[in-house]
C-alpha cells in the first residue's frame, strides 16, 4: 500500500507560507507515509490550523476542516441523509468526504466535541483505518493518502473536556508552542511582507503580554493577533491604534487591564 504513496520529490512547493520550528514537518509526512493519525496540542493561535494547510498543499492532498463544539455531532461527521425534490438522500458529512477522496481531515480544538462523538474516530485512528456508516451499511476502508490530524488546546482541558487516554493513545502527539522572537518575527515578515522594525516591536509586544497570562489576562496574545495587527499597519493605520483594535481588545473586556496593555503598545511605538 505504501507504493500507492507519491514519492518525496512530489511534494508541492507552493504551500502556504509556514516557519518551521523543529522537525514537525518530517515528523507529519512520516506519520502519513506510515498511515498514522497525528495529534497536534498547543495554545490558541500559535500555528496548529496553518501547520496543517502548510502539509495539506504541501503534499498535494484535499483538506476538510471541522471546527468542534459541544454540539457536533457523530452526524455532522460522518453524514445524514436529507430530503430535497421529493426523496430522501444520503449527504457524505466532511469526515466521509475526506476517507473517500484520500484526503486529509482536520479537527481543529476536539475536545471541544462531545466524547460519544469522537468515539467514530476509533476505528479511523487505529491499523483497521476502517469507517463504517451505519445509516447507508458502509464500511470504508481508508485509502493509503487518508489521514486524520486533530488538534487541541492543553490550557481549555478540564476533567470535563480531556481527550479519552483511550482516543489519544491512538496517535502520533505533536506539542506546538509560541514561536522564538527570531521565529515570530520571521512568520511576520513572510506573512505580511512588513519591515523588520515592525515586526520586531510587534513581537516585543507579544512578548510583554505573555508574561502576564494567568495574572491578568486568561489567553496569551498570539501570533495570529499580531499578523492581524501588522497588515492594519501596512494598510496606513496608527499602529497603537492597529494594536488596540488587533490584540489588546481581542485579549480582555476589562476597561483597567486594556489601559494597562495599552501603556505597553505605547512605551514600544514611542508614544
Amino acid at each position: 500500500m505504501k507504493n500507492d504513496l507519491p514519492p518525496e520529490s512530489a511534494l508541492q512547493p507552493d504551500a502556504p507560507f509556514y516557519q518551521p520550528a523543529g522537525d514537525e514537518i518530517a515528523i507529519f509526512e512520516q506519520a502519513w507515509r506510515n498511515h498514522l493519525p497525528l495529534l497536534i496540542k498547543g495554545p490558541t493561535g500559535c500555528g496548529k490550523t496553518r501547520f496543517v494547510a502548510h502539509m495539506a498543499a504541501r503534499l498535494g492532498l484535499p483538506l476538510y476542516t471541522v471546527a468542534c463544539h459541544d454540539d457536533l455531532t457523530a452526524a455532522d461527521l460522518v453524514g445524514r441523509h436529507l430530503i430535497g425534490d421529493g426523496e430522501t438522500v444520503w449527504c457524505d458529512g466532511p469526515l466521509t468526504r475526506a476517507v473517500r477522496e484520500g484526503g486529509i481531515c482536520y479537527l481543529d480544538e476536539v475536545v471541544e466535541a462531545r466524547k460519544d462523538t469522537t468515539v467514530v474516530l476509533h476505528p479511523l485512528a487505529d491499523d483497521r483505518r476502517l469507517l463504517p456508516i451505519d445509516r447507508t451499511g458502509e464500511l470504508l476502508q481508508a485509502p493509503p493518502s487518508f489521514m486524520l490530524v486533530v488538534s487541541y488546546n492543553p490550557g481549555y482541558q478540564n476533567l470535563l473536556k480531556g481527550m479519552k487516554p483511550s482516543t489519544r493513545q491512538r496517535f502520533v502527539s505533536l506539542r506546538f508552542d509560541f514561536p522564538t522572537s527570531v521565529r515570530e518575527e520571521a512568520i511576520l515578515r513572510g506573512e505580511t511582507g512588513c519591515d523588520a522594525d515592525l515586526a520586531r516591536r510587534l513581537v516585543n509586544i507579544a512578548g510583554a503580554l505573555r508574561a502576564l497570562k494567568d495574572h491578568d489576562l486568561e489567553e496569551a496574545a498570539s501570533t495570529r493577533l499580531l499578523i492581524y495587527a501588522a497588515l492594519l499597519i501596512k494598510a496606513g493605520m496608527d499602529p497603537v491604534a492597529a494594536c488596540r483594535a488587533a490584540v489588546v481588545e481581542s485579549l480582555t473586556d476589562d476597561t483597567e487591564i486594556v489601559d494597562a496593555l495599552m501603556e505597553v503598545v505605547s512605551a514600544t511605538f514611542g508614544r
